[in-house]
C-alpha cells in the first residue's frame, strides 16, 4: 500500500494532538508547529495530485482488511484535488490568523489541525459511514473555530449552526441505517455494484435513504431552503476562520457529487440518477434567492456569505447537467470560487478595521488608511466572484453555460445565471463604492492605527490574485479537471479499481 495516502488525515490529526500538550508553551511554538505542518500537507497533497494523475485508483485499507470489509481510503483526481484545495486555503487562512487571531482565544491552533483533518478524511474516504465521522470530526472542530474570540454574535450564531448541523448528522445516521439495511454494505464502491442488482421489492426503501441522503449533504452545503444558518455563522465568524469555512460548504457539495455519480449515478439501475431531475432546479433557486440575499445585504461579510451560497447553487447547476463538461466547467468553477471567496473574506476584516466603528456595515463612514491596495484588491475580486472578463470567474460560467445548451433547462440555466452574475455584480459595487468613495468625518484612534501589514495582505493577495493565475493556467488546469470529470461520468472504473484493490 501507498502510505502516503493517509498522510493528510494522519499527519493533522498527530499536529492537533502535539499542539495540545503544547496549549501552555509559548504561542511562538505552537505556531511554527501549526505552520510547519500545514506546509507539508500542501507537499504532500501536490504529490498525491502527480500519482492520482496517471488515471489510477489508489486504495489504502487500514488494518489491511480486504475490500469491503474494512475501512478503506481511495486515491483519485477528484480527491487528491480537494484535498490539495484544502490545504491552500488552509496555508492562507493560517498565515493570517498568526497575525494575532489565534491569541485571541485557547487551542486555535489545534482546532484548525482537526478541521482540516476531517476535510481530507471526507475527501478521501471511500466508506460513507466513514464519511459521517469525518463529517462529524471537521464539524466539532468548527464550532469551537466559530466560536473563537467569544462574542454574543457568535453565541447566538454558533448555536443555531449547532442545532442544525446536529440535526443533519440525526439524519445522517438514520439514513445510512436504511441503505445499510438495504445493500448490507456502506463500502461505496460495493453500494454501486450491488444497488443495480437489488431486489424490486426494497427499491423504494433504498430510495427514501437515498433522498435522505441528498437532505442531509444539503443541509451540509446550503441549499435552498436549507441555507438559513450559513449567513449568520460565517458573518460571526473571525476573518481566517470564514476563510477556512469556504471550502467547508463545498464538502457537501463533493458528497453530492461522489455519491450521486457513483453509488446513485448512470450505472444505478433502479435507482439510476435519482437526484437529477432535483439538483439543477434547487440549485437555479438557491442561487437566485442568494444573489437577491447579496443584494439586499447591510454589510460586507453578509454579503460574501449570500456569495458562498451563490457558488453552492452554480455548482449544484453543473452536477445536475451531467456529462464530462459540465462537471469539469463546475470543478473549475469550485475552485475558483473557493479561493477568491476566502480571499474577501480576509479582504473584508482589513476594510472593516480601518473603518472605525462603521465597521464592515454598508454606510458611510471615515476613509480607510489604505485605499489603494485594499480598494484595488477588492475591485480584482469582485470582478473575479461576479464573473467578469477575463478573469476565471467569467471561463467557469462560460464553460458552465456552453455545456447547458440543448439541454431542457437551458432558458432558465442562462437566465439565472447570468441574473444572479447581474445581482452579485451590483451589490459588489454598491458595497465598492460605500467603502471606498461615500466616505465622511474623520478617523477615529482605532480605525487611524489599523494598518494593514505585509503578513495579513500577503494570502489576501495570493488567494484573490489567484483569480488571474487560473486564467493564466487555464489549459493545464482544465485539462485536469476534465479528466476528474471523465472519471466522474464513468464509475465503473472506480468500482472496478477499489473492489479489485487499486493499484
Amino acid at each position: 500500500m501507498n502510505h502516503l495516502m493517509i498522510a493528510p488525515v494522519l499527519l493533522p490529526c498527530l499536529t492537533a494532538v502535539v499542539l495540545l500538550f503544547l496549549a501552555k508553551q509559548d504561542k511562538g511554538i505552537q505556531r511554527a508547529v501549526s505552520v510547519l505542518s500545514t506546509f507539508a500537507m500542501v507537499g504532500v497533497s501536490l504529490a498525491l495530485v502527480a500519482q492520482a494523475g496517471a488515471g489510477d485508483y489508489g486504495v489504502y485499507a487500514l488494518g489491511d482488511w480486504p475490500v469491503p470489509f474494512g475501512i478503506i481510503l481511495v486515491l483519485d483526481r477528484l480527491s487528491a484535488g480537494m484535498v490539495l484545495l484544502t490545504s491552500v486555503v488552509a496555508v492562507g487562512s493560517l498565515l493570517y490568523a498568526i497575525q494575532g487571531w489565534d491569541l485571541k482565544g485557547t487551542n486555535y491552533h489545534a482546532l484548525f489541525q482537526f478541521q482540516i483533518m476531517g476535510l481530507n478524511g471526507a475527501f478521501l474516504t471511500g466508506d460513507i459511514f466513514n464519511l459521517f465521522v469525518f463529517f462529524e470530526v471537521l464539524l466539532i472542530a468548527s464550532y469551537g473555530l466559530l466560536l473563537h474570540g467569544g462574542g454574543v454574535d457568535r453565541v447566538r450564531a454558533g448555536l443555531q449552526y449547532v442545532v442544525v448541523n446536529l440535526t443533519g448528522s440525526a439524519f445522517f445516521l438514520i439514513a445510512l441505517g436504511i441503505i445499510y439495511g438495504t445493500l448490507g454494505t456502506l463500502n461505496m464502491a460495493d453500494m454501486a455494484a450491488k444497488a443495480s442488482t437489488i431486489d424490486p421489492e426494497s427499491v423504494p426503501v433504498l430510495q427514501a435513504g437515498a433522498l435522505l441522503l441528498l437532505v442531509v449533504f444539503s443541509i451540509k452545503a446550503a441549499v435552498l431552503p436549507l441555507y438559513f444558518w450559513l449567513p449568520g455563522a460565517y458573518r460571526a465568524a473571525s476573518a481566517p476562520v470564514a476563510a477556512l469555512f469556504a471550502i467547508m460548504t463545498k464538502v457537501g457539495v463533493y458528497s453530492i457529487l461522489r455519491v450521486f455519480t457513483l453509488v446513485f449515478g448512470p450505472e444505478g439501475g433502479a435507482v439510476a440518477d435519482i437526484a437529477l431531475p432535483i439538483l439543477v432546479p434547487a440549485g437555479l433557486l438557491t442561487l437566485g434567492m442568494a444573489a437577491l440575499g447579496a443584494l439586499a445585504a447591510r454589510d460586507l461579510r453578509t454579503l460574501l456569505a449570500y456569495l458562498v451560497i451563490v457558488s453552492v447553487g452554480t455548482l449544484l447547476v453543473a452536477v445536475g447537467i451531467s456529462g464530462q463538461d459540465a462537471l469539469a466547467a463546475g470543478l473549475y468553477y469550485l475552485v475558483h470560487s473557493t479561493v477568491v471567496v476566502a480571499g474577501l473574506f480576509l479582504l473584508a476584516e482589513l476594510i472593516q478595521d480601518q473603518r472605525g466603528d462603521r465597521g464592515d456595515t454598508l454606510l458611510p463612514a471615515p476613509p480607510v488608511k489604505q485605499p489603494a491596495i485594499l480598494g484595488g484588491l477588492f475591485f480584482l475580486g469582485a470582478m473575479g466572484v461576479a464573473g467578469l472578463p477575463p478573469l476565471s470567474g467569467f471561463v467557469g460560467k462560460a464553460l458552465l453555460l456552453r455545456s447547458a445548451v440543448d439541454t431542457p433547462h437551458m432558458a432558465w440555466i442562462f437566465g439565472v445565471i447570468l441574473g444572479g452574475s447581474l445581482l452579485s455584480l451590483v451589490a459588489l459595487s454598491r458595497a465598492g463604492s460605500v467603502l471606498f468613495w461615500k466616505t465622511e468625518g474623520t478617523r477615529d484612534a482605532r480605525a487611524a492605527a489599523a494598518t494593514a501589514t505585509g503578513g495579513a495582505l500577503l494570502p489576501v493577495i495570493l488567494f484573490i490574485g489567484f483569480t488571474a493565475i487560473l486564467v493564466l493556467a487555464a489549459g493545464p488546469i482544465y485539462s485536469y479537471v476534465d479528466a476528474m470529470a471523465g472519471q466522474l461520468a464513468d464509475p465503473t472504473g472506480y468500482i472496478s479499481g477499489v473492489l479489485g484493490g487499486g493499484n
